[in-house]
């Protein structure tokens, strides 16, 4: 199932925050939160003063989004929409078509990450696609995996574990040869 693009920025966007928690913590500074916002396409004012404590108080409530059930991440969803009084909107700014905004450009930053999240995990939960979600199979990683593939290959929650896989694959088929 093919999502809309506001859907699929929204959900890596939250993978994204999801994982930014573990070990080591990556969003610590003000300056990593000014990044994601450029990396995720963010409109709306600049981060300002506190946003990055905020945004960071979200993080565990997004990783529950992503390792819900379905029928548990309902629940979840609707919650966020009622808090925020959300609205679906159709808009369209810079050179993104038609999409879906529930919540104003002058929200806190972390109001407008918990909806534009809700709103992209309704797509998830209507398609039964919650199987999208997973966690990494790198034995020491407790990172989401969103894997929008069509073959729903991915195994890893970023390019960091896909690499360390590689290399104890390699570490293994060479202490084979030896042998």
């Amino acid at each position: 199932m093919p999502f809309a693009h506001d859907t699929i920025e929204a959900l890596e966007s939250a993978a994204f925050l999801a994982n930014s928690e573990l070990e080591p913590d990556t969003l610590v500074a003000a300056e990593a939160l000014d990044a994601f916002l450029v990396d995720f396409g963010y409109t709306g004012p600049p981060a300002r003063p506190g946003d990055l404590e905020l945004v960071r108080g979200i993080r565990t409530r997004l990783r529950a989004l992503f390792t819900a059930s379905r029928d548990e991440a309902v629940p979840l969803v609707n919650a966020i929409l009622a808090e925020q009084s959300a609205l679906p909107q159709l808009v369209r700014h810079g050179d993104v078509d038609w999409h879906i905004h529930a919540t104003s450009d002058d929200r806190p930053l972390h109001e407008r990450i918990l909806v534009e999240t809700a709103m992209a995990m309704i797509d998830v939960i209507r398609a039964d696609e919650m199987s999208r979600f997973g966690r990494c199979e790198m034995e020491d990683c407790d990172g989401i995996v969103l894997d929008l593939s069509r073959n729903r290959s991915r195994k890893y929650c970023s390019v960091t574990c896909t690499n360390r896989a590689a290399q104890a694959a390699y570490r293994a088929r060479q202490a084979d040869d030896e042998s």
